[in-house]
């Protein structure tokens, strides 16, 4: 069915973001532009490779050993059910040794970032991968953001650079007003990344919802389930698709 496959899918795109990292020492994920990120290493050779394979194998079978035994709930307008899919994900990643939603965005933003030398076009590129991802800036930080790059970049009669240590020091001091301003506090980033991950994980359930309920429609269409009355979404139990 569709809406196993989704699940699993998503497992298996968080497996693929932990093997291509492997395992570096990751921080809570915050906006850095100073240019200090470095390529991924380039892996080679055969044995390298199959050692890849099974560790990928090892944490998916792992992953998905515990799916079978969480009742996940598709309801999405339901806080409860989306907090306790958030908790079986978050179990999934500890015991299969995952990454969490926002290790991959830090570690995507470094890949996609570590060559990009000008600040403005950093943060073009922060708020196209926030897009891309479905994250909704609710507070205009991107436009205070630019405002910020804008005061600076006019006092420096330049533009920006991210190797530019004294003008990145003016502009993370007007970062820092900005948070101040909006009640943003460095002590609080475990809270906005739970908060995030909750974002991500009503997210991850209103796509398995359209997944089911695209999945039951097809399967209302074949002659044999005709007559057959369609269960709800939330009264799916994905432990039977898996």
């Amino acid at each position: 069915m569709a809406l196993a496959s989704r699940l699993l899918s998503r497992s298996t795109r968080q497996l693929c973001a932990g093997q291509v990292v492997l395992r570096p020492e990751h921080a809570v994920p915050v906006r850095s532009f100073a240019k200090e990120a470095a390529a991924p290493t380039t892996l080679k050779g055969d044995q390298v490779l199959k050692d890849i394979f099974y560790e990928v194998k090892n944490k998916l079978e792992t992953a998905i050993g515990v799916l079978r035994k969480e009742k996940i709930t598709i309801e999405p307008e339901d806080p409860a059910a989306v907090s306790e899919y958030a908790k079986v994900m978050k179990s999934v990643r500890q015991k299969a040794n995952l990454l969490s939603e926002s290790e991959i965005i830090k570690f995507n933003i470094e890949v996609e970032t570590h060559e990009i030398p000008d600040a403005r076009t950093y943060l073009l590129k922060l708020k196209e991968m926030r897009v891309k991802r479905g994250l909704i800036d609710s507070q205009g930080i991107e436009d205070l953001q630019m405002a910020a790059l804008d005061k600076v970049e006019k006092e420096l009669k330049k533009p920006l650079l991210r190797n530019d240590k004294k003008g990145i020091a003016l502009l993370t001091a007007e970062f820092d007003k900005i948070n101040q301003k909006l009640g943003i506090r460095k002590e609080e980033l475990p809270k906005y990344e739970e908060q995030l991950e909750l974002k991500i994980a009503k997210a991850q359930l209103e796509e398995l919802k359209k997944d089911a309920l695209e999945a039951m429609e097809t399967q209302k269409k074949r002659e044999e389930f005709k007559d057959e009355e369609m269960p709800t979404v939330k009264s799916l139990d994905i432990r039977n698709f898996i």
